[in-house]
């Protein structure tokens, strides 16, 4: 080993992706190395210096290695499960979270409905696409393995409709959903002044791309049809760029998963229930109790189960969870409760939930560290868990999905 040229043997994978090498005491983390391999650096520049391991695959994207978006295209099907799954092993283990955790469940590719993109102006035109790993410098994108290939599709008309609405200067946010019968696209974050002859154009680009709604900064300024998804069973009309679950497979399996579990209560409540992900198939067989901080999220619910009919009653609420979680007096009186927080996870709401005697909580998390963290909370309250389960909602990224499933133990 020169000045001029250091090896590094990567001896496992990061958390994101990232080779791990040790060098003097030292951890170095290397993008697209895999355990096994041996790889060089010269100047600031990393290299494979060897055989490659034998679980490196071809990426199935042309932007892969660029683009910010997935990080582990390359990992032969066996790592790649051993590795997402490994995620949620190693934060329950740094919590002290004694569980059995299930097989990873695992998606399509193309199986995403919602992309979340940016775009800006550029000398050379519209981009239109994710940053660059690890740079603030946005790469423009003809095609996403991941997402629904109608949304692949109309890059191009939104990329065209992005220009109508981008400002100068800046980027914006540009969400796209596969709906029933078309996409439905929402701009976030533009100053631009959208005058008559710019909708006149929207209108028509929309027209042209299967697109049913376009919004700015949750505002609806061109409808051509109902934006319509069917969660559950039922037919929800989510209000623009609401949060949603990514791919509508994950989404059944975490319905199954919750409705499973509570198949024997009465009354339940779903803590951060957006649209009414897990509210409207419990309502099925219970009464309800949804909760949000988001206004917009809880019309669509309250709509959804106005225009239903065989469900139980549905009562929702705004209210920020994390800031004013159900108290334990609040939690009386339910069977069970569902909570599927943001990625800070629900630490408050889970403390009040210890200190409870709901018998059946099923927490679900896109955050394996705050996930372990919660439920440790709980477990420190005597509740046992009884089923984890790994699903690999976001493909080729290092997010990861699971459902957990506690209950308070049979007095005797």
């Amino acid at each position: 080993m020169s000045n001029d040229n250091i090896d590094f043997d990567i001896v496992a994978l990061g958390a994101q992706g990232d080779g791990i090498a040790g060098v003097s005491g030292a951890r170095t983390y290397i993008a697209g190395a895999l355990p096994g391999e041996r790889w060089s650096k010269t100047a600031a520049s990393f290299a494979l210096a060897g055989p490659p391991s034998t679980d490196r695959r071809e990426p199935v994207c042309r932007h892969y290695g660029l683009c910010g978006g997935c990080v582990a295209q390359h990992l032969s099907d066996e790592l790649y499960h051993y590795w997402k799954r490994d995620a949620l092993v190693e934060a329950f283990r740094m919590a002290g979270v004694d569980a059995e955790i299930g097989p990873l469940r695992t998606v399509g590719i193309g199986s995403r409905r919602r992309l979340v993109l940016s775009a800006m102006r550029l000398p050379a035109g519209v981009a239109l696409g994710f940053h660059q790993r690890g740079s603030d410098r946005l790469l423009d994108i003809t095609e996403c393995a991941v997402a629904d290939p109608m949304i692949v599709a109309s890059l191009p008309g939104v990329r065209l409709l992005a220009g109508k609405v981008l400002p100068r200067m800046g980027a914006i946010r540009v969400s796209i959903t596969r709906a029933e019968h078309g996409l439905d696209l929402a701009f976030d974050g533009t100053t631009a002044e959208i005058g008559a002859p710019e909708r006149a154009a929207i209108a028509q680009l929309a027209a042209d791309h299967h697109i049913l709604r376009v919004s700015i900064d949750g505002d609806a300024i061109i409808n051509r049809g109902r934006v319509v998804l069917t969660i559950g069973g039922v037919a929800v009309e989510p209000a623009p760029a609401v949060f949603l679950q990514a791919v509508p497979s994950a989404e059944a399996l975490m319905i199954a998963l919750v409705t499973a579990a509570m198949a024997k209560a009465k009354r339940v409540a779903d803590l951060f229930s957006g649209v009414g992900t897990f509210a409207l198939p419990l309502a099925r067989k219970a009464s309800v109790l949804a909760i949000d901080s988001d206004a917009r999220a809880i019309g669509s619910l309250a709509l959804a189960t106005r225009n239903t009919q065989g469900l139980k009653p549905v009562e929702t609420r705004v209210r920020d969870l994390v800031r004013e979680p159900l108290s334990r007096k609040e939690l009386e009186g339910f069977d069970a409760v569902v909570f599927d927080p943001p990625r800070a996870g629900a630490l408050a709401q889970a403390e009040a939930l210890a200190k409870s005697q709901v018998k059946t909580v099923v927490a679900v998390s896109c955050n394996p560290q705050t996930l372990a963290r919660d439920l440790a909370v709980l477990i420190g309250g005597g509740y046992e868990i009884e089923d984890v389960t790994p699903i690999d909602q976001f493909l080729y990224s290092s997010h990861l999905e699971a459902v957990a499933v506690l209950r308070r133990p049979k007095r005797r």
